[in-house]
């Protein structure tokens, strides 16, 4: 089975995620702004040696915790003050068996104003598109397009919790897994890394996968079940 019917097929499975959803389904509006401040240069290749590819990170952001401190930066505006998400993508990483990550693998031509508003409402910025894109992208995708085709495929696949509706008098890391693992059929524990930042909020949640997009054990396996999670909502 070649890789894009592989990818279909686990998409095909993901969207059929289970209807018991205790922490509801994350939905938000965006509004997409008329301007756009767009990359106008290529991003170049690091000169470092990259290790073969072998598995991917979906990582989705808690736009929340991002924006707390960000409201009034002109560079998150789009999604910090014009737009009120739950998650966002941060990214489609390419990760290794052993050591770093592959990284800036090849030159990234800068993302065009199409692409950048027909996934605006997936990734609402496009400096971030334009990083991700020669960061990630470079390392296993041959253009933009494919890159961003391939994360909104994996990004629409997947049922994301209203973690805003998580409620108890402490909040864990395994609270948060149950709930993504509630909401998607095949979703294991162990492919799911919740990140959190020095001060116990939690900042991303970070889906991991093979290289065929079958999901698979975090090899970076994030907060401990048992571990305390502060969840930012907004306000």
């Amino acid at each position: 089975m070649r890789a894009p019917e592989r990818l279909l097929l686990a998409l095909c499975l993901a969207a059929c995620g289970s209807a018991d959803e205790p922490a509801g389904t994350a939905t938000a509006e965006c509004s997409i702004p008329s301007r756009i401040d767009l990359p106008r240069a290529a991003s170049l290749p690091d000169a470092k040696p990259d290790a073969p590819a072998a598995a991917y990170v979906l990582a989705l952001s808690w736009s929340p915790e991002f924006c707390r401190f960000r409201k009034d930066a002109a560079a998150h505006e789009g999604q910090c003050e014009d737009n009120d998400f739950d998650f966002i993508l941060h990214g489609l990483w390419v990760d290794s068996a052993a050591g770093p990550a592959p990284r800036a693998c090849a030159v990234a031509p800068p993302v065009g104003e199409a692409l950048v508003r027909q996934h605006y409402c997936m990734m609402p910025s496009a400096q971030l598109m334009q990083h991700q894109w020669a960061a990630h992208g470079t390392c296993a995708f041959s253009s933009a397009e494919a890159y961003f085709g391939a994360a909104k495929s994996l990004w629409d696949g997947v049922k994301r919790p209203d973690l805003r509706q998580l409620r108890g008098e402490t909040l864990t890391a395994g609270m948060v897994r149950e709930a993504f693992v509630k909401a998607n059929i095949g979703l294991p524990a162990e492919a799911i890394a919740v990140m959190e930042n020095n001060r116990g909020w939690l900042t991303e949640v970070r889906l991991c996968m093979d290289l065929d997009y079958n999901y698979a054990a975090c090899r970076t396996p994030g907060a401990a079940d048992g571990a305390r999670v502060l969840i930012w909502r907004g306000g």
